[in-house]
């Protein structure tokens, strides 16, 4: 088993460092300022803690601030958690400078930790809304979002929570109920060059009607410093659920220059479960139901006038969490995800099932594929029956079932590769390199890869008793290739040893460097 699940982790405010140990490689350096995508790093599933490096052998250029999120507190008491995802929030940074890294831990102390630790046990965190649609927890445990110039805790509910990016202190509890009609929203936002956040949230029952709405928050100006940055938000378009009280769940989207990428899949929210999950004594994870015999529907959407295309895009009933990356190819949108067959993957982060065994799964365990989409712009063209599908990038399929509906087939590119991250400056344009966790055996990562999507090669790092988190990539900056820069991945080993952060040249994928 992997002995790091399950168990509390301490917080650490305090900033300090600790000694690198670099191996002989050569890395290009240079003495202009980089960045680490600064605070709003666009994913954070990180359960371990980490021990930072001083000046020795990491880049120079590797300056700013990489802010981590994940479940770290399991039990209260004599009272524990079922679900790896049910976690309170333990919130970590790194800080890069000089060839040095300053860490801090803290936990995200919001209303959910505050009751708990209060009652010295777990308790109840949902609450109602109209007596109809639960209110729910301000656990944000699962990412970090950039609004304006603010950076808050989120999971996927309607609350986040604002921190000091620096000291990791928790600040003012944020609905998004006060600013736009969403009662939950993805923790996988996209940002753009200008600094606008774009997210995706889901409007329950909202005057009769549940609908999935895209909207905008526009970057700060100084004048606005200070203010709650979703006071601007902007509506960009919203799209109508298939079903009133079974809204399908997301954890991303996908957005290119010109479109954003919204997947329904048959994975879905059931909303009478939610009402009555208080009663129950359920988290709203719980609630999530599978339609296999439900296709999924692809839901391609205009930036610019906020409508959606007029062809209506089908696929195949699967399941899935993370977008990869979306672009526009030759009058295609081609866009990636990790893609499961059933949702067999919730169960198996149950506290009870990692604990037997986390390296072997011991159920039926779907392999997350990553699944390559294209999706035809031509309105009107080919024959029934024909493919329309015309980009070198790849072997999927849109047959056209009759006039205005295509039905999808994606090209299956890798097995067994989840936590995807690309170098995010080529976010919405084509892409080369993506890094991620190598499941093959497990959804416990033990490696993580560099997969090249065009020779279909994987390059991976692992080490015995080892388990590595999802891996950042970080520009050199002035890059001369998508892969020029260096790969961030925190690593947790067996109780009692140190866990490390690990530095891979993002090229090569070997070792530049690890801290203990």
């Amino acid at each position: 088993m992997a002995p790091h699940v399950a168990r509390n982790l301490e917080e650490r405010p305090e900033p300090f460092s600790a000694q690198v140990k670099g191996k002989s490689l050569t890395l290009r350096s240079q003495n202009s300022v980089g960045s680490s995508r600064q605070h709003g790093v666009p994913d954070a599933w990180n359960e371990s803690i980490l021990f930072p490096t001083s000046a020795g052998c990491l880049p120079s250029w590797l300056k700013g601030t990489l802010l981590r999120n994940g479940p770290g507190v399991f039990t209260v008491g004599e009272t524990s958690y079922n679900h790896w995802f049910d976690g309170m929030a333990l919130m970590q940074s790194f800080t890069f400078k000089d060839g040095e890294v300053t860490y801090r831990s803290r936990y995200l102390k919001g209303d959910t930790y505050n009751a708990n630790m209060a009652a010295k046990r777990i308790v109840v965190a949902i609450t109602f809304l109209n007596h109809t649609v639960p209110d729910f927890t301000d656990n944000g445990a699962s990412n970090f979002i950039r609004y304006g110039n603010e950076i808050f805790a989120t999971s996927e509910t309607n609350y986040i929570r604002k921190i000091d990016p620096v000291t990791l202190e928790t600040l003012e509890k944020v609905d998004y109920l006060k600013f736009i009609a969403v009662n939950m929203v993805t923790s996988h936002p996209h940002y753009d060059k200008e600094g606008n956040t774009y997210n995706i949230g889901t409007s329950i029952a909202e005057r009769g009607k549940t609908k999935y709405t895209l909207f905008k928050v526009p970057a700060a100006s100084e004048a606005e410093m200070g203010k709650c940055p979703l006071k601007r938000v902007e509506v960009l378009s919203s799209v109508p659920c298939r079903s009133l009280l079974s809204p399908s769940y997301y954890h991303s989207f996908g957005m290119t220059e010109n479109y954003f990428v919204f997947v329904e899949q048959p994975l879905k929210l059931d909303i009478v479960k939610m009402a009555t999950a208080y009663m129950r004594g359920v988290n709203w994870a719980s609630c999530l139901r599978h339609f296999p015999e439900e296709t999924t529907l692809i839901h391609l959407i205009d930036r610019k006038t906020g409508k959606e295309v007029a062809t209506k895009f089908l696929a195949g009933q699967m399941v899935f969490y993370h977008h990869v990356n979306a672009f526009e190819d030759d009058g295609h949108v081609i866009f990636d995800v990790i893609g499961y067959d059933d949702n067999s993957l919730y169960d198996m982060f149950y506290l009870d099932k990692l604990k037997e065994n986390a390296e072997v799964q011991t159920m039926a365990y779907s392999k997350p594929t990553y699944r390559r989409f294209a999706l035809p712009l031509r309105e009107d063209a080919g024959a029934v029956g024909e493919n329309l599908v015309t980009t070198s990038l790849t072997t999927a399929t849109a047959v056209k079932e009759k006039e205005g509906k295509l039905v999808c087939t994606p090209e299956v590119v890798w097995e067994g590769f989840e936590l995807p991250r690309i170098n995010y400056q080529v976010n919405g344009q084509k892409h080369r390199f993506v890094y991620g966790c190598c499941t093959e055996k497990s959804a416990v990562a033990t490696e993580v890869g560099k997969l090249d999507t065009e020779t279909k090669e994987i390059v991976r790092w692992s080490e015995d008793n080892c388990w590595p988190s999802e891996p950042v990539f970080v520009s050199r900056p002035d890059a001369e290739s998508e892969d020029d820069g260096v790969v961030l991945v925190s690593v947790t080993t067996n109780p009692g040893q140190a866990g490390f952060i690990l530095v891979l040249d993002g090229e090569t994928f070997k070792e530049v460097a690890r801290a203990y």
